[in-house]
């Protein structure tokens, strides 16, 4: 691929960032990248948009330099399926914990905020996370949640989804109308969970109903095991903009591959996404397989996945990370490297309704660079990273193993034991 010249997509329109950049605009430039077509570039990025790609050491800068030597250069992943608003409570419900996780919307705000700025050190620059509304907590958690999201701007993008139990019958009558005002606050996304409400086509149908009224997407938490409510939904839904998700599907897993494909077909037709989840369950799942992602993905469907449950009673050891997700479709689910990588990247930014990232230039500046000199190895280890939204370095986890010496090295030959430190004394990462 030739190098990518200064311009801009015809389909995207600047944003203010980009209309606020100029000729003489401070420049971020990223130097001697690795891409995962094995080309060393220099990217230069300006606003919140990529400016300019050229072989590694071409570009100049009128800003700041970081050194990319040793590092891979990616689209930054996104989070299509989390659950902030339970996230790190699972050490209070465990014996001997100090007692049952605090409710109060300033602790749901905190422990909402700590995990966001969890999966954005691992690379997540976006984030839909599924938010419990109604019942006695009512509209607090989302209002916890909200305040996540106007205090991490700039740093992520947070979009709440707001996620009912009931919405049929009379105990579901206050929870539509709280649905309702939910959207009113703020809620970028209709969710809920079907399976779990008396009537589910009931159910499915108040929040597409919603959800048109508003012109938000859907997201719904389904096991996927049953096969003629899955057709149904996928009638219901089927033509609804700006578009439906499900997840995370489990049980697809377990019926008869006949009726397995029957569903995938029905969900493509309908242009139905469906979110796997293979760092295990979350709230509402009732297995933990995760969705049969190559029928699914054989079949038309557009499969992403995302993390779940982090550290909270569904997964106490949840990490919420993306490249962990694309580790795991690599090596259980058979997908090849690249397409486990896409599934947390291209296509859960596209289930989010998110512009395509590409490092090429006039795309959006949202990258994360991973110590490894290809994907197969950053998903196999990757532990130094460094994440960029919006154009500029948001999060940096760096990682230094060393060996201890040994009076053996000399018997071994080996002179040394080897030290996973920068590849040489200038190639770390520096501004």
């Amino acid at each position: 691929m030739p190098d990518s010249q200064p311009r801009r997509p015809d389909d995207n329109a600047p944003d203010s960032a980009d209309a606020a950049a100029t000729a003489d605009s401070p420049a971020l430039v990223l130097g001697a990248a690795r891409l995962v077509d094995g080309r060393a570039v220099d990217v230069r990025l300006s606003g919140s948009r990529i400016e300019a790609v050229g072989t590694a050491g071409s570009l100049t800068a009128r800003g700041p330099r970081i050194d990319l030597r040793g590092y891979l250069l990616l689209p930054a992943p996104a989070e299509p399926h989390a659950h902030s608003d339970t996230a790190l409570t699972a050490d209070s419900a465990g014996p001997g914990s100090p007692g049952p996780a605090s409710h109060r919307a300033e602790d749901i705000q905190r422990r909402a905020t700590e995990a966001a700025l969890l999966q954005l050190g691992h690379g997540a620059t976006a984030l839909r996370t599924h938010v419990r509304v109604g019942d006695v907590q009512g509209l607090a958690p989302l209002e916890a949640v909200l305040g996540t999201r106007r205090a991490l701007r700039g740093l992520a993008d947070v979009m709440p989804v707001a996620v009912p139990r009931l919405l049929t019958g009379v105990a579901g009558a206050d929870s539509l109308a709280m649905l309702r005002d939910a959207v009113k606050m703020g809620a970028a996304v209709v969710g809920g969970c079907p399976d779990l409400d008396p009537d589910p086509t009931g159910y499915t149908e108040a929040v597409l109903e919603i959800a048109a009224e508003h012109g938000c997407p859907v997201d719904l938490h389904t096991d996927g095991d049953d096969p003629a409510r899955l057709a149904r939904l996928a009638a219901m839904a089927a033509g609804l903009r700006p578009g439906v998700t499900l997840g995370p599907c489990g049980g697809l897993a377990h019926l008869p591959l006949d009726a397995a494909s029957r569903a995938a077909d029905q969900l493509a037709a309908a242009g139905i996404t469906v979110v796997c989840l293979p760092q295990g369950g979350c709230a509402g799942a009732e297995r933990r397989t995760t969705a049969p992602v190559r029928l699914l993905r054989s079949a038309g469907v557009r499969v992403a996945a995302g993390s779940g449950a982090l550290r909270d009673t569904a997964n106490p050891v949840g990490r919420g990370d993306p490249l962990e997700a694309a580790y795991l479709l690599a090596s259980q689910s058979g997908l090849r490297t690249e397409q486990a990588y896409a599934l947390v990247s291209t296509t859960a930014r596209a289930a989010l309704g998110l512009p395509d990232v590409r490092v090429e230039a006039g795309f959006p500046a949202e990258l994360l660079a991973v110590r490894g000199v290809g994907l197969s190895a950053v998903l196999s280890l990757a532990y130094s990273r460094i994440v960029i939204h919006g154009g500029r370095v948001v999060a940096r986890t760096s990682a230094v193993r060393e060996y201890c010496d040994s009076d053996g090295d000399a018997a071994t030959g080996l002179g040394g034991l080897p030290r996973q430190g920068r590849p040489d004394s200038g190639a770390g990462p520096r501004n």
